[in-house]
């Protein structure tokens, strides 16, 4: 009897993504599953749901990662350089999946009856409310001056999000696009002056 063919998890990946990108979420773990070359209980044996599936395919499972990674920076080095490499881990996360979100959640189920919508939340409440987290913790210790973290959380979140919306989902034909260094580094000095203790 011939051994069974094997496959990686990132083949599966690679051929949900393609899947998703071509029919949005409607795309049927039947389908990822032919493309993959294996059968659907295989797939379900890697990946336990199509949103698990879909998270890694798209790349929202390291979405939050510079959340956790600027938790870890409370106390530790200069506060400016920690929110500057945060917004531009945040950004380079956007650069990689927002394309991708754009083409499937236009594909498939209305974005109300959208599972996948429902899952994910409202992640830019939940960017906020971390960079808010981080800011109260630095003005405990003194290394940012007593302001109102959500409201400086909101200002450079909602900054950062136009920014996306911007340079990424509507950028104009024939302009060069703005260096997302240039805009951070900008925008800090805009706003660091305001959180300086």
């Amino acid at each position: 009897m011939a051994r069974p063919r094997s496959i990686t998890d990132e083949q599966i990946v690679t051929a949900a993504r393609e899947a998703f990108l071509e029919q949005g979420f409607s795309a049927t773990t039947l389908e990822i599953a032919r493309r993959a070359g294996v059968s659907e209980g295989t797939l379900f044996k890697r990946f336990a749901t199509k949103e698990d599936l879909f998270e890694e395919a798209v790349g929202l499972r390291d979405y939050a990662v510079w959340r956790d990674e600027l938790a870890g920076m409370v106390g530790v080095g200069q506060v400016r350089r920690n929110l500057e490499r945060s917004a531009l881990r945040f950004l380079e996360t956007a650069e990689r999946i927002v394309p991708n979100l754009m083409l499937i959640f236009s594909r498939g189920h209305a974005p109300a009856h959208n599972p996948m919508l429902e899952r994910l939340g409202n992640p830019i409440r939940h960017d906020a409310d971390a960079l808010a987290a981080y800011l109260r913790a630095e003005v405990a210790l003194g290394r940012v001056r007593p302001v109102d973290a959500d409201v400086a959380a909101l200002t450079l979140m909602g900054t950062l999000t136009h920014y996306v919306h911007r340079e990424l989902m509507t950028p104009e034909p024939g302009r060069e696009p703005l260096d997302a260094g240039r805009f951070v580094r900008g925008l800090l000095d805009l706003l660091w002056p305001g959180l300086e203790p």
